[in-house]
């Protein structure tokens, strides 16, 4: 039944459709703040309602709108959720070559700022739903779609608010999500990482205090003195290691495909969390591969606001960091907050900023398995492997209703450099990349939904 249901599309005129919304999407400007995120949600009604697919607009004002969609499957499955968010970031367009929103191509790619976040997922995940309403696929599971506000500023407006306020629209057994799905080459083979775990945030001000008084006479009670002498510890102190089952299968995964001096090299970081930095030090592999894997290995923090005096002739008597803490799928705050005292000391204060639930999803799962299968079939001697994310997404709201996330937003390999572009100038997506990651996705769905 999934062959037969995948053979009645034409995917050279779905590729071009494909094409179409995504455009007509990056044309929207949809920069948060303010969001304006209802320009997108009425596009994607319009969309979805002239297909026969019954959605709804949703979110704590008219313009913070958060689009659900619901295709039905006869019962005998939970339900899959499809996210996305239609917020982009803010954008200096005198440093593009293109216009940010004119979502103009160019030697195969498509120009504008939320190409790869991630008005891309939107539109296949778009394309998916409209796709299985034309073939008539008979589903068991029911197909959620939700397009979320807010996302680049914390989510609390758009998949947070749908969480809290109407949970029913979207409880679901498992999602596909971003923060994974993309191909990947390392050491000349190729990947695709699939998010399995997500870190939490455990962000905090760390404050110190001291005697305040004239700048011309300097005193060793200084807080901003202070401030420095701790933050100077999180420079020359690495926080413990701690393996995950992601960053274990991530690992492994890679060294699976790898020649067997590298493949040794990489199960060498795997023999002993104590050991595990000197071993991420020799890997045979480039420097970004190495921060990378260090950030995932372990809790991590990193000062990025420091705030002190108002006087330059003034020794204040307070002065302030803030610090973003990314917390390992386990942990909370509170235990963070005892693996960093040994270094931060008892002398300074701590006030944790709303932190989020770290996540993961067990790889070993009928999902997985259909995400390897169809990748196997469209992109045949690739490896697809577990990751474990250490930004965060809307992932995080999701967890609290026991929904099982998976970053897979399906693209194939520009190069090495093109996912520096997210946020950044020239953010851009290929037009085969898009055009090949929504016939995966949609395989994908088809298959976990219906059974097949």
């Amino acid at each position: 039944m999934a062959q037969a249901a995948t053979s009645v599309i034409d995917w050279q005129a779905a590729g071009d459709e494909v094409i179409e919304h995504f455009r007509a999407l990056l044309r929207l400007d949809t920069r948060n703040p303010p969001g304006n995120e209802i320009r997108a949600a009425e596009y994607l009604r319009e969309m979805l309602e002239r297909e026969g697919i019954a959605c709804e607009i949703v979110g704590p004002t008219p313009e913070r709108a958060t689009l659900v969609a619901r295709l039905s499957g006869d019962g005998s499955g939970q339900p899959i959720l499809l996210m996305s968010h239609t917020d982009v970031v803010a954008v200096e367009p005198d440093k593009w070559t293109h216009d940010p929103f004119a979502a103009e191509i160019d030697d195969g790619f498509v120009y504008a700022r939320g190409a790869l976040d991630m008005k891309h997922m939107v539109t296949m995940e778009l394309m998916t739903m409209v796709l299985l309403k034309r073939a008539g696929v008979q589903l068991k599971r029911d197909v959620i779609y939700m397009a979320a506000a807010d996302e680049e500023v914390g989510g609390h407006q758009g998949a947070g608010w749908v969480a809290t306020h109407r949970p029913d629209l979207i409880q679901a057994e498992y999602a596909l999500n971003e923060g994974g799905g993309s191909e990947h080459e390392i050491n000349g083979r190729r990947y695709f990482p699939v998010q399995t775990a997500e870190k939490g945030t455990a962000r905090f001000r760390l404050r110190t205090r001291g005697r305040p008084g004239h700048g011309s006479q300097p005193h060793d009670d200084n807080a901003v003195l202070k401030l420095a002498a701790v933050l100077l510890r999180l420079r020359d102190q690495r926080l413990p290691v701690h393996f995950t089952a992601s960053l274990r299968g991530f690992v492994e995964g890679i060294a699976s495909a790898q020649p067997d001096d590298v493949a040794q090299a990489l199960r060498a970081v795997l023999a002993d969390e104590a050991n595990a930095d000197a071993a991420i030090d020799a890997l045979p592999l480039d420097d970004s591969f190495k921060l990378g894997l260090r950030a995932r290995v372990r809790n991590t923090v990193a000062p990025t606001i420091l705030k002190a005096g108002s006087q330059i002739n003034v020794i204040p008597s307070e002065a302030e960091a803030s610090l973003d803490g990314r917390i390992l799928p386990g942990w909370t705050p509170e235990r963070f907050l005892e693996e960093l005292r040994p270094i931060l000391g008892d002398n300074v204060e701590i006030e944790f900023l709303e932190p989020s639930e770290p996540l993961e999803a067990d790889p070993a799962s009928p999902l997985f398995d259909v995400i390897k299968a169809v990748l196997q079939e469209h992109a045949p001697g690739a490896t697809a492997i577990p990751t474990l994310l250490t930004g965060a997404t809307d992932a995080k709201h999701m967890a609290p209703l026991g929904i099982k996330v998976y970053g897979f937003a399906p693209g194939l390999y520009d190069g090495p450099a093109e996912w520096n572009r997210i946020h950044g100038h020239d953010e851009r997506c290929s037009v085969r990349s898009i055009q090949w990651g929504t016939r995966v996705l949609y395989e994908v769905v088809e298959r976990f939904a219906s059974g097949g």
